[in-house]
């Protein structure tokens, strides 16, 4: 069995990845599910591949359960300078940044079950011993989650015309002007920032002033991440935090923003 999970492991891998949206704790899952496999007596398991994949998706699952008690996580992005005109953040695996931060938001009996059924099209009567629900009840917990996906904000304007808002922000947060910043906000603005969250155009705009100080001293790069347009700034040649922008109507409607270290050593090439 442990022949069939290294030949099962990029698999295996991408179902960790998405759900857990950081690699390093996909990693981790499938470390913690393969001495699971090393353990367990596998004599009698017709289906392997299926097997692993509910091994993975248990453990993937333990620690969704146990991140909801813990501080909220950004999901992994990989910045690629190497593009022109513009820089190139795209998620590992074909996964977008925006679809990470999504899923990010879904419980944790939801997440498996969209994830194992619509992106690797695991039966939902195997996924649902894994949360202890009926086939049915798997079923229209995978429903809801794909409503969810699919209502996601995203931009509805141009990358040019995400490129000019975004710039707008920065020229009025480096100039402090707080009432030209409220102005490209939308209204129901959500910044989220590792643990925290801000909501709202005024209270965001109010962050301004700590933003203004980096941006002083902060080389700033245009990104794209996730098909959003978004910055990298950088200190003293090293990567300080990775922003990305949504924008609605002309306005940015959600600013998410990674600056873990670790997270942005292994983001950042």
């Amino acid at each position: 069995m442990i022949a069939q999970f290294e030949q099962e492991r990029p698999r295996l891998r991408a179902i960790a990845h998405r759900m857990l949206g950081s690699f390093a704790e996909a990693d981790d899952a499938l470390q913690d599910a393969w001495i699971r496999v090393e353990k367990a007596d596998t004599s009698e398991i017709d289906n392997p591949a299926a097997w692993l994949t509910t091994v993975v998706g248990r453990v993937c699952l333990n620690i969704l359960r146990d991140r909801r008690e813990h501080a909220f996580e950004m999901p992994d992005a990989v910045i690629d300078p190497a593009e022109e005109p513009e820089h190139q953040a795209v998620a590992k695996d074909e996964v977008g940044l925006a679809m990470l931060i999504v899923l990010d938001t879904l419980k944790p009996d939801e997440r498996l079950a969209f994830v194992l059924h619509d992106m690797f099209a695991v039966p939902f009567d195997d996924i649902a011993p894994l949360i202890e629900k009926t086939p049915t009840a798997t079923r229209q917990l995978a429903s809801r989650a794909r409503k969810r996906v699919q209502e996601r904000p995203q931009s509805n304007v141009d990358l040019p015309q995400q490129r000019a808002v975004v710039n707008a922000f920065l020229k009025a947060s480096r100039e402090g002007d707080l009432e030209q910043l409220v102005s490209v906000l939308h209204p129901d603005i959500v910044l989220r920032a590792g643990a925290l969250e801000v909501v709202g155009a005024r209270t965001v705009a109010g962050r301004a002033s700590t933003f203004r100080n980096l941006v002083a001293v902060a080389e700033i790069r245009p990104v794209l991440v996730g098909g959003l347009a978004g910055f990298v700034t950088w200190v003293g040649g090293e990567p300080l935090s990775v922003m990305a922008f949504t924008v609605r109507d002309d306005k940015v409607a959600a600013i998410h923003v990674i600056q873990d270290k670790e997270q942005l050593a292994a983001l950042v090439s």
